[in-house]
């Protein structure tokens, strides 16, 4: 081939579709090649020997430049070329990725008494996620099932299940679906979302940090997030307190809500 080249991530994964454009000391095009889905590039159009630019784009990525010298056999290897996103920020490869309940976990924090924090988890969640070329492009749903609230007091959960709460019976799911991206820093985004909860839907931001990628155990590619929000109870018709003598209310009007999330790589989970 007269011209290869792999293109990646600062990570290491692959860029499928980038296009190669190999222009001559004068600036004319004479090369055009499309990186296969494993990011390769293999072009066997001839070249006269001598320099030559080759400038790297794909969407959603900067592009980039290098020198391709075109030795006396026609041959240019460019090696490894690696792709920047847009911005400097970093997201996991393109594609569908599916929440692992297993090893992730749903937190709510709200104060007690003005004086500590009582915190309850979900334990039945699940949702999906795909991962855009043009990554602001992304998108998220998830699903929560209310009555899955655990603070490790039946009683406490019992009550946080009644209709002075979460009212599990009249509204069973709380849902949240992405209505856009924007980029806050390298490894860092703002999801921005609409929270279904107690009846009531409105635009909640999640401050996001992706936390990498790598192989798991069972043969799949793991993501991992991190991602928190503040919600006030009142927000949502959660209205219920008990004021103290001393005018404190029992619980605090605002939750702080903590997701660390492990994702796989594809629409399915592996099998257990």
């Amino acid at each position: 081939m007269a011209l290869s080249a792999r293109v990646r991530t600062r990570d290491g994964w692959a860029v499928p579709h980038a296009v190669v454009t190999v222009t001559d000391m004068a600036g004319l095009q004479v090369l055009r090649a499309e990186a296969d889905a494993e990011g390769r590039v293999a072009d066997a159009t001839h070249l006269e020997p001598g320099p030559y630019t080759a400038i790297i784009t794909a969407l959603g990525y900067d592009p980039t430049a290098s020198t391709a010298l075109v030795t006396a056999s026609g041959r240019a290897e460019l090696g490894q070329v690696v792709l920047a996103r847009q911005g400097g920020v970093d997201l996991p490869p393109p594609g569908p990725w599916t929440i692992d309940p297993v090893h992730s976990s749903v937190v709510a924090v709200a104060q007690h008494l003005g004086l500590s924090s009582v915190q309850g988890r979900f334990t039945d969640f699940g949702g999906r996620f795909e991962v855009a070329r043009d990554t602001v492009r992304s998108r998220v749903e998830a699903v929560i099932q209310a009555d899955s609230i655990d603070t490790g007091n039946a009683m406490r959960d019992g009550h946080l299940r009644s209709s002075d709460f979460l009212d599990t019976d009249q509204y069973p799911h709380i849902t949240y679906r992405s209505t856009g991206l924007t980029p806050a820093g390298r490894d860092r985004w703002t999801v921005h979302g609409r929270l279904g909860l107690h009846g009531v839907v409105r635009p909640v931001d999640l401050d996001l940090a992706y936390l990498g990628t790598g192989p798991d155990p069972w043969g799949g590619i793991r993501a991992a997030f991190r991602a928190t929000t503040e919600l006030h109870r009142d927000d949502f018709a959660v209205s219920y307190n008990q004021v103290l003598q001393a005018g404190i209310a029992a619980i605090g009007a605002t939750l702080r809500v903590e997701l660390n999330i492990q994702a796989v790589q594809g629409e399915e989970l592996p099998e257990a």
